[in-house]
């Protein structure tokens, strides 16, 4: 009779099971990166493991497919995996190569399809050749860091004594990237250690190997009944990677350093300021709140902006506070595409260090050609025809011509009547002119020589 009871509250349990929300299926996430890794590599994982935390996802799966990328991506993404609650599992669907590996070693478990490789994490230039000692150590220390995460197990030997042993053997990380490294009855010291599915499975570096997600998912955790949740960029994530491409990086930089030279030439608060400040922003606004730059070095790009203001508006002319201002502004620039420690480029590439100089002097070059290009169309026929006045102003049709008498003032002596600062009115022989400070502040009441007639104005200086 009891055991009746039992049975039927057990079942009463039951029912009520689903009422209450719990459910017995396994929730999954995965997350696919099957290009090299780059900051969308990194901003797609991010991403990737909020959402799943989100939802609450009992283990994260990345589909992972690459050969390398970039090592401060990498290390980011490793780190990320490491602190990361939730399990997060890999699945290495062909190659897991430099980068890739050091993200794998990261993940809880590893899991390969046959036919796949893990390992040859050397550092190298983009010229493909080996970069210097002191990135294969940082990379080697690294990589050894990140097996050693995991800690150890205790494993039974053949006469049933105990051991500890390494859950993945830091020395064999080390050896992915150090061909001088060996590990006793794996390799020797003549070449970089890459494992197949079959050596990784065999020296822990694989927990199995299996042709897809599914079957890991049945046969290794033994769940038959899951819900696999796929992950999507959404509509940010894909702006801040697509702010991030190197080459509308470039263009920005065009947009920055036109604006500020069409703003110099033209001085006033227009279009090409608007313009240089919005590109400014796009630019530094996605490195700034992904990590990738830190608060100062855009505030040298911000002291860069404003010593240019100041140099057009308040102190006219090309002095100091311009070539400081240029100074700060490309300064910022470079540093924001370089991951320094305070100008500690220790760990930085000398090869990224050059790409990054380059990029910002084809900007720059690209920026003085777009100009040229626009200054010598602006009036023409087309898109530009009405950015410039056409029309001819004839004395007939009742314009009045600049007095040319003024031209025989250059090199006279007179008076500020008012500030200059920098246009204002000039007292000389007699009369009142209109007047530009080409040099600086005049007060009212200084003595001031006309240094040129130009455009109907005459611009004076201090005597």
């Amino acid at each position: 009779m009891k055991d009746k009871i039992v049975r039927v509250f057990l079942l009463f349990i039951l029912i009520l099971l689903p009422l209450f929300g719990y459910s017995s299926e396994k929730k999954y996430y995965q997350i696919t990166i099957d290009q090299d890794i780059d900051a969308i590599s990194w901003l797609e994982l991010k991403d990737g493991i909020a959402k799943a935390e989100a939802i609450s996802s009992d283990a994260i799966f990345i589909h992972l497919n690459t050969y390398g990328g970039y090592v401060l991506y990498a290390d980011s993404m490793r780190s990320l995996i490491l602190q990361t609650e939730t399990p997060v599992y890999v699945f290495i669907n062909n190659n897991a190569a430099s980068a890739g590996a050091l993200i794998s070693i990261a993940c809880d478990s590893i899991y390969m399809v046959r036919g796949a490789n893990i390992g040859a994490a050397t550092v190298v230039e983009q010229s493909g050749e080996k970069a210097m000692d002191k990135y294969q150590s940082y990379m080697r220390a690294t990589m050894r860091s990140t097996a050693e995460a995991h800690g150890k197990k205790i494993v039974k030997s053949a006469g049933g004594v105990e051991k500890e042993i390494w859950h993945r053997d830091p020395i064999i990380a080390e050896a992915m990237v150090d061909e001088t490294v060996v590990v006793d009855g794996i390799d020797d010291s003549t070449k970089i250690l890459t494992f197949t599915a079959e050596e990784a499975l065999k020296y822990g570096y694989c927990e199995g190997i299996y042709k897809n997600i599914d079957q890991i998912i049945r046969h290794s955790l033994k769940e038959s009944d899951y819900d696999m949740v796929y992950h999507e960029s959404d509509f940010w994530t894909t702006l801040k990677g697509w702010l991030l491409n190197p080459y509308l990086q470039s263009v920005l930089i065009m947009i920055i350093v036109g604006g500020i030279y069409f703003e110099l030439q033209t001085p006033g608060i227009g279009f090409a300021l608007c313009a240089s400040i919005v590109a400014g922003l796009l630019y530094f606004a996605p490195l700034y709140f992904d990590g990738y730059a830190d608060a100062w070095e855009g505030a040298v790009i911000v002291v860069g902006i404003l010593l240019l203001l100041l140099e057009i508006f308040v102190v006219p002319g090309f002095g100091i506070f311009g070539i400081v201002g240029l100074l700060c502004l490309f300064g910022g620039l470079f540093l924001c595409m370089v991951d320094n420690d305070w100008f500690n480029f220790e760990l930085i590439s000398s090869q990224r260090i050059i790409n990054s100089i380059i990029a910002i002097g084809l900007s720059l070059l690209g920026s003085v050609a777009l100009v040229i290009y626009l200054t010598s169309k602006i009036g023409s026929d087309g898109v530009f025809k009405d950015l410039a006045l056409n029309t001819s102003q004839d004395v007939e049709e009742g314009y009045i011509g600049v007095n040319a008498q003024q031209e025989g003032l250059v090199g006279k002596v007179g008076v500020a009547s008012t500030v200059l600062c920098p246009s204002g009115k000039v007292f000389i022989d007699g009369d009142y002119y209109d007047a530009i400070s080409d040099a600086g502040y005049i007060d009212e009441g200084e003595s001031v020589i006309v240094h040129k007639f130009s455009t109907g104005r005459l611009y004076v200086r201090k005597q």
